[in-house]
């Protein structure tokens, strides 16, 4: 399969979701790695903390689904999670290189591609533990190139404590009056489900002056709506 190009005279920003994760298993250094070789803007993941305190980029709460063995990743150690080894696009388990990444490695990737990482801060975090993602990724020299985004607004809040101008995207379905004045107040992002961004929900944002991000975005006819409609990045699996 190969990607496919998005041509389009208002062509939005585009970030790979979980990777390339339309062409590589999703959130590993293949899928990071395959959209660093590409023409994508952004290349998004999601983070979890493990049991022992330490950064790991993968989507589910368990491992079931990608991995042979399923446990819960917040209540499992570092070391067990980097030793399992995830299954393959097509479901099977020949490749030992396709495991679950480390913040770091994520970011590193991000950094050597040049890249802007999209960072889904999964679930709620304690504030500590969002300062620590935060210092990590700083003591990488990458702050400047990451987005942090999240469904947990609480999480959004920390970023901005620590760095009130760092780029951040609240993750929601829909986007009504209240939420609009609520992240232009805090000076925040949107990053909404692509079929909840309409036309009176773009003109609600850019009324705002809040930039805003849909996932998740395979089609060609749903990307050329959004872009119409003045969506600043589309988030896909596989558009380019």
């Amino acid at each position: 399969m190969n990607t496919t190009k998005f041509l389009h005279s208002n062509k939005p920003l585009m970030v790979a979701h979980r990777g390339l994760s339309g062409l590589e298993t999703e959130n590993t250094h293949a899928a990071f790695v395959a959209a660093g070789n590409r023409s994508y803007y952004g290349i998004e993941t999601d983070v979890h903390v493990t049991s022992d305190g330490k950064y790991v980029a993968f989507h589910d709460d368990e491992t079931g689904r990608l991995a042979a063995d399923n446990v819960i990743i917040e209540q499992t150690d570092y070391e067990t999670l980097r030793n399992m080894i995830l299954r393959q696009k097509d479901g099977s388990f020949g490749r030992t290189d396709i495991r679950i990444p480390s913040l770091q490695e994520y970011i590193e990737i991000c950094k050597k591609y040049e890249k802007v990482s999209v960072l889904e801060l999964k679930n709620h975090f304690q504030k500590e533990q969002v300062f620590e993602i935060c210092d990590i990724i700083e003591g990488l020299g990458y702050l400047d190139g990451v987005i942090f985004i999240s469904f947990d607004f609480e999480n959004l809040v920390y970023v901005k404590e620590k760095y009130p101008s760092q780029p951040v995207q609240f993750l929601t379905g829909k986007c009504d009056e209240e939420l609009a004045k609520t992240l232009s107040s805090l000076n925040m992002d949107l990053d909404i489900y692509f079929e909840g961004y309409d036309a009176q929900t773009a003109e609600r944002c850019h009324r705002y002056g809040i930039k805003v991000n849909c996932w998740t975005v395979d089609r060609l006819e749903d990307a050329a709506r959004l872009a119409e409609l003045g969506a600043s990045y589309i988030t896909s699996n596989i558009l380019e």
